[in-house]
């Protein structure tokens, strides 16, 4: 059995295809509304999935756009070599000995209001900590992108066993549900929201699509050295036209980029904006046989759940440009090493708030505004850093701890694990003593001075016992603005269709 790697190397420059699979089967669907009927009657042929119990093809609905990573196509085959060198995804060997995995590289969610005029995205970084609905191969907790893999895996093992005499396709189309049910109920447990669709590609399907179109525009603000893991370059800024290998390229590269794979999760959603600009305004919908090109591979390669209406939801797409289609990525807190892997620290709780206010933004109350806090407390918390130190049972508690805190008022510090600690401790240094003993009683505990901690910091050691603190926890029913910095950055919009980025 083929387990979802735990070993960086396996989700690196083999692995970062993926983040483009996503793009083309999204441009297809929201663009869908440009083609005559005559050719989009093809459409109800795209691959059906019984994984999740569809919701509405008309009006208000959330979307779920998922890029596997799987060097085999949906039959279980290894990948022929010569598309496995195209994606620098290694060899046909190297994944019958083990390389890769089935990983979720790209997940966007995506909702669009009824109307269909204006639709908004969050895209879900992969290396994202999160606790599983239940466990997946035994797993309760992983990266998101795992959960894919891990439930695949299981499902596999399971069918081997109690029916030996299954085909290799058999076995990979159920393996495959099982990957698409726990991705789709892995990502409503975070984000709060009931997805109604999916549609995925996989590598295969993004190579081939990709050939279709024949390359995008895209809009750097800088100019781009050659990066040997990707084979992306660009010797100018600005709009350029990229062909189809450069095109792959630019949205597989993050080595070189400030933000790592959180910018690239921008260049993913650049590159969605610009194909579905192509697909809109370059003529691809008046010409029948790119058309049929393109629908062609879709029915081979484009999976989406069995009772998603595309004639129907296309009937309310009409309106909606890349001009009103909003791009955010998810926020995380930190960085981390977890069980051996590097991973985003995140807070469910917040990106709970942010999700559910974003797709669903609060009607305006006239009720009393609850008191603020008072001008000396608010003073003290903004003068105040806190590093949170996770010596507890619960891992990444130490990140979303230090986003509640944040939301607070206070500055975010260090975060990190460390030695194993029975109860937590709050320290503090010099001039934080205020600040210390408001965050101590949310823990239940006493501050106390300590002459290793910086002036102006406090230090929260949690304990084995430690859980967020209860004043922070509970999702407020107040509009919560979308972070526009840190490490994920803020909005990716296209105004003229082509947004700029780095």
């Amino acid at each position: 059995m083929v387990r979802p790697s735990s070993t960086p190397s396996l989700w690196g420059a083999a692995g970062k295809a993926g983040y483009a699979l996503s793009c083309v089967t999204a441009a297809l669907v929201l663009a869908i509304s440009g083609f005559s009927y005559f050719v989009v009657r093809d459409i109800s042929n795209i691959g059906g999935s019984h994984a999740i119990l569809s919701g509405p093809s008309i009006g208000a609905q959330n979307i779920l756009l998922m890029g596997l990573e799987s060097r085999t196509d949906w039959d279980g085959n290894i990948l022929p070599n010569n598309i496995l060198n195209a994606l620098h995804a290694g060899s046909a060997q190297g994944v019958a000995n083990g390389v890769g995995g089935n990983a979720t590289n790209t997940l966007i969610l995506i909702h669009i209001p009824a109307g269909g005029k204006k639709a908004v995205g969050f895209s879900i970084p992969r290396d994202d900590w999160v606790t599983y609905p239940t466990a997946y191969d035994g797993e309760t907790q992983g990266k998101i992108d795992q959960a894919y893999g891990l439930a695949m895996a299981a499902e596999e093992d399971t069918l081997r066993t109690q029916n030996p005499n299954l085909s290799q396709d058999q076995i990979a189309f159920q393996g495959n549900e099982a990957g698409r049910a726990a991705t789709v109920a892995t990502v409503e447990q975070l984000t709060g929201v009931h997805i109604d669709h999916f549609a995925e590609v996989n590598l295969d399907g993004f190579y081939e699509l990709a050939s279709v179109l024949g390359g995008v525009e895209v809009c750097l603000i800088h100019p781009v050295r050659y990066d040997p893991n990707s084979g992306f370059y660009a010797h100018k800024a600005g709009l350029q036209h990229l062909n189809a290998a450069m095109a792959l390229a630019f949205v597989r590269q993050r080595d070189g980029l400030a933000n790592g794979d959180l910018d690239r999760t921008h260049r993913q959603q650049a590159f969605l904006d610009s194909v579905m600009q192509s697909l809109r305004n370059d003529g691809v919908l008046s010409d029948l046989t790119k058309i049929d090109s393109l629908l062609s591979i879709a029915k081979q390669y484009v999976i989406t759940d069995s009772g998603w209406d595309l004639l129907d939801f296309a009937s309310q797409m009409r309106a909606l440009t890349s001009g009103n289609l909003v791009f955010h990525t998810l926020p995380i807190v930190g960085y981390e090493t977890i069980d051996g892997q590097d991973a985003n620290q995140v807070n469910p709780t917040y990106i709970k708030e942010i999700v559910q206010n974003t797709f669903y933004p609060p009607a305006a109350s006239s009720a009393s505004p609850s008191p603020k806090p008072t001008a000396e407390s608010s003073a003290d918390a903004a003068k105040t850093t806190v590093d949170v130190f996770n010596g507890g049972n619960t891992a990444g508690l130490a990140g979303e701890v230090s986003t509640a805190l944040v939301k607070q008022g206070y500055q975010a510090g260090q975060i990190s694990d460390t030695n194993a600690l029975s109860t937590t401790e709050v320290l503090y240094g010099a001039g934080a003593s205020t600040s210390a003993s408001t965050i101590a009683s949310e823990f239940s505990v006493t501050a106390t001075a300590s002459s290793t901690v910086a002036a102006g910091h406090v230090e929260v050691m949690l304990g084995a016992d430690a859980a967020l603190p209860t004043t922070s926890a509970t999702p407020s029913s107040s509009a919560v603005a979308i972070p526009t910095t840190g490490a994920q950055g803020g909005a990716v919009t296209a105004e003229d269709g082509i947004p700029c980025v780095d």
